[in-house]
């Protein structure tokens, strides 16, 4: 199996597990500077940076072109092109149109994937958006899920390869958070179904269920840490994965 995990871009490099590829992400109001500075930061270290870049959190199309410039400079190979925020500060309101420029020639293109929708964009024109980006793309992230069939299901459709999103182990009460503010319908119902007691709630919830239930469709994870890039470390060594 092959994973991958995201990182912010003020995050110790000296706590990264042995991954190779690792995300950056750039969240509203951050620095793009920062993010490619990060990515260079890794390059340095050997790993495989994969900067975000959120199109709705870019201004215009010539600070694209500069944070896409100091990528490459930084010996940057690879980047995720998302949406990003639900109000763009800019020109652009869409991963279609910064990729719709040819600036990111030469660099692996991820982009991402909804298998169970998105609270900004409904389910029609999410599919659409879809359709729109594959030919700029060389594989898809999903949004992190626990429930394996609308997962199963999105591969089934897809026609460059899936990097499925999973979470390191959390508590549940904290991936119930997050699930509402990804807009993880069916995540946080199969949460809500699956835990018998109180109790359940503060224990973590282990990655290697949803893993085992769809590693025959794919081999590639992404990991989201949340913050727990320790947790998730210890999680990666004990299982045998780095």
């Amino acid at each position: 199996m092959n994973f991958s995990i995201e990182i912010g871009p003020h995050a110790d490099l000296d706590t990264l597990p042995s991954i190779k590829d690792v995300y950056v992400t750039l969240l509203p109001g951050e620095d793009y500077i920062k993010t490619a500075e990060k990515a260079g930061d890794l390059v340095k270290k050997g790993f495989n940076p994969v900067p975000h870049f959120p199109a709705r959190s870019i201004s215009n199309e010539n600070q694209l072109k500069d944070y896409i410039s100091r990528c490459k400079d930084f010996g940057v190979k690879q980047a995720l092109v998302i949406g990003g925020s639900r109000d763009p500060i800019g020109d652009f309101d869409s991963s279609i149109q910064i990729l719709e420029t040819g600036l990111f020639e030469g660099i692996k293109i991820g982009i991402a994937g909804h298998p169970e929708g998105s609270p900004d964009i409904s389910d029609s024109n999410l599919e659409k958006a879809m359709i729109d980006k594959k030919p700029y793309a060389d594989y898809i992230v999903t949004q992190w899920l626990l429930d394996s069939q609308p997962i199963i299901d999105f591969i089934s459709k897809q026609s460059i390869p899936v990097h499925v999103g999973i979470t390191g182990p959390m508590k549940i009460s904290s991936l119930i958070k997050f699930a509402n503010i990804v807009g993880a319908k069916n995540s946080i119902n199969f949460l809500k179904s699956n835990f018998s007691k109180a109790l359940d709630l503060l224990k973590p919830k282990d990655p290697n269920e949803l893993i085992g239930k769809v590693k025959e469709f794919t081999g590639n994870f992404h990991i989201y840490t949340f913050g727990g890039l320790k947790e998730t470390n210890k999680w990666l060594k004990e299982n045998g994965y780095v």
